[in-house]
């Protein structure tokens, strides 16, 4: 099922989730979600979808490093090295939701929501996903503008359109 032709800002956050159910539910397959930067916000917009436990696993809300560690096996030289808000981090997020899940897919999230917290290199707004599907990682960055709530909105917005995407 391909997701309509439309400009991202004009398929709402509901549609999304609708068009994510409908594609899971046809492959069989189940999502877990690995959040940091929006604290289960996209575990939340998900399991709005009345039905969502036949296609929605679990949620991993790891906002501290520790959690990343403990909750989703990311290692702790990992984030050393590269911080929490980078693609590695958000690659092995993705990894750690399969591994510790019954899911095939996977979104995670990791950023610098605001107000405070960005620097020169990881402004406020940077984000890192990680998406794993059917065996596959992959990964991108994409910078929000606005206040925490607009970039936490933003990124929950962008997770579910990549997701369909990507299974489309």
């Amino acid at each position: 099922m391909n997701p309509p032709s439309l400009p991202k800002s004009e398929l709402s956050s509901p549609v999304l989730v609708g068009l994510l159910a409908d594609v899971l539910l046809q492959k069989g397959w189940l999502l877990a979600t690995a959040e940091s930067c929006t604290g289960g916000l996209i575990s939340a917009a998900c399991t709005d979808l009345a039905g969502s436990s036949n296609w929605f696993e679990r949620g991993f809300v790891s906002y501290s490093n520790e959690a990343k560690t403990e909750m989703l096996g990311v290692a702790a030289a990992l984030v050393t090295a590269h911080g929490a808000v980078s693609e590695e981090v958000a690659r092995a997020m993705a990894q750690g939701a399969i591994t510790h899940s019954r899911a095939r897919v996977a979104v995670a999230v990791t950023g610098v929501a605001g107000p405070t917290g960005g620097s020169r290199a990881k402004p406020v707004g940077t984000v890192w996903f990680g998406f794993m599907v059917d065996g596959q990682v992959s990964s991108e960055m994409q910078h929000f503008d606005g206040d925490r709530a607009a970039v936490r909105s933003a990124t929950v917005h962008h997770a579910l359109q990549r997701l369909v995407q990507l299974l489309g």
